[in-house]
């Protein structure tokens, strides 16, 4: 039997932190050997890690790179928002570790995000297309991670540089909404995930902190781990 992954978790405290250890506890495959946020000096964590697993803030990000990469440890980035710099730190990591990087960790999403590149592709520059995003009231930034990925999944399929019309929504304690709408001459088709608890979340960012073990050096989405 395989030794369980042992993962440094960076943004603990977080509601999706939070939720990562809980399920942690019942996962026989990983062990979550060390919890930071932000300030903490994570570079004695990351040495007794396989993995780490960043749910923090993005100007974290730096701090991160520069510890897995001195004790070449892979990354898997769930904190959405980061700037174009920032970004750019994570691709110049992954050049050097395999880095999991995405804007959302559910399973359906990333079947929707599949589907709805295939469905541009088929419908084609005549139907219009628009993004709806709702989200609790305490989440930072809009559009959301995920519907920036829509977008430009969209943009590419169509082979345009349009830019698609995303409206975000801020309300109540709603986890996550994200639609897709296929506006045409005579139909409209709409194709909706909902997220009803912050589980499906962590459970996507667990299977990708097993799968990274062992895999070349590279940036990776979650498509990739769940070979869609």
């Amino acid at each position: 039997m395989k030794p369980p992954v042992r993962v440094l978790l960076v943004g603990a405290a977080g509601r999706m932190g939070k939720t990562i250890v809980d399920l942690a506890k019942d996962d026989t495959n990983i062990e979550i050997v060390a919890q930071c946020d932000i300030g903490d000096a994570i570079g004695s964590a990351v040495k007794k890690s396989d993995v780490v697993i960043d749910f923090s803030h993005p100007d974290a990000i730096d701090g991160i790179c520069r510890s897995a990469l001195q004790d070449q440890r892979p990354l898997v980035i769930g904190t959405t928002g980061h700037s174009a710099e920032q970004r750019a730190a994570i691709e110049r990591a992954a050049q050097s570790v395999p880095v999991v990087f995405a804007s959302n960790f559910s399973a359906g999403v990333n079947v929707l995000f599949a589907v709805a590149r295939n469905t541009a592709e088929t419908l084609g520059a005549e139907f219009n297309v628009e993004i709806v995003e709702t989200h609790h009231q305490m989440k930072k930034d809009a559009p959301s991670g995920t519907a920036k990925t829509l977008a430009a999944i969209l943009r590419e399929a169509r082979n345009a540089n349009d830019e698609i019309s995303i409206q975000s929504i801020r309300e109540g304690n709603v986890v996550g909404e994200h639609t897709v709408i296929f506006s045409g001459p005579g139909e409209r088709l709409e194709m909706t995930h909902r997220a009803a608890s912050r589980e499906i979340f962590a459970r996507g960012a667990l299977r990708a902190a097993r799968w990274i073990i062992g895999k070349p050096t590279g940036l990776y989405s979650m498509q990739d781990v769940l070979g869609l």
